[in-house]
């Protein structure tokens, strides 16, 4: 907190760096039955997949609201693929800022509205807690390659999926929501899970 002041109450080391990254992902559809029996094992299903953009309101023709195109988006990604928030084995979300982070577990309806705070001083969304959330370490940690990070966020919910995570392993995970945000605004929240292959 004693660090440069960039945008209350955001200091320097509460915002991600932006960096350089590119990121690329194959998807299969009927094809997995021809993969090596390795491969498929390590499949992961993409269960909802949804993109909101900035929500039209009235008297305005652009104003940007994060919270309600990602709000959104958790609703339709929760309704397609048959799951709640209470079926998340980890988050793995667009934390951009520290501020945003607390956005973000409620905008994904990880906690009852208005209750970041209570949720994070819960110990949730610790590494062992109900909802681990980005146990990667977040951008803050990793950096924020602007086009990569949705796909950076996916590729470590697969990573938890498929049992691969190393000492960051979150033990059976099943199910997993990356999210990720973008200005102009976009949103994307993507559940997947364990694939039955």
């Amino acid at each position: 907190m004693k660090d440069v002041m960039i945008s209350y109450p955001n200091t320097r080391p509460m915002c991600s760096a932006n960096c350089d990254g590119a990121a690329a992902v194959l998807v299969t559809g009927a094809a997995l039955k021809t993969l090596a029996p390795e491969q498929r094992r390590r499949a992961v299903k993409i269960s909802a997949s949804v993109l909101t953009t900035d929500p039209w309101e009235e008297a305005c023709q652009v104003l940007p609201n994060v919270n309600t195109l990602t709000r959104n988006a958790a609703r339709r990604a929760y309704d397609t693929a048959g799951v709640g928030p209470e079926d998340l084995d980890l988050v793995e979300l667009h934390d951009c800022f520290a501020t945003a982070e607390l956005v973000h577990y409620d905008n994904l309806m990880l906690c009852p509205e208005g209750g970041a705070v209570d949720f994070f001083d819960s110990g949730a969304t610790w590494r062992d807690g109900s909802t681990p959330v980005n146990v990667s370490g977040g951008l803050e940690s990793k950096g924020h390659p602007i086009s990569a990070t949705g796909i950076a966020n996916i590729w470590e919910v697969a990573t938890h999926l498929r049992g691969e995570a190393g000492d960051r392993q979150i033990p059976g995970a099943r199910v997993g929501l990356a999210h990720v945000i973008g200005l102009g605004s976009a949103c994307g929240v993507h559940i997947l899970e364990r694939a039955a292959a």
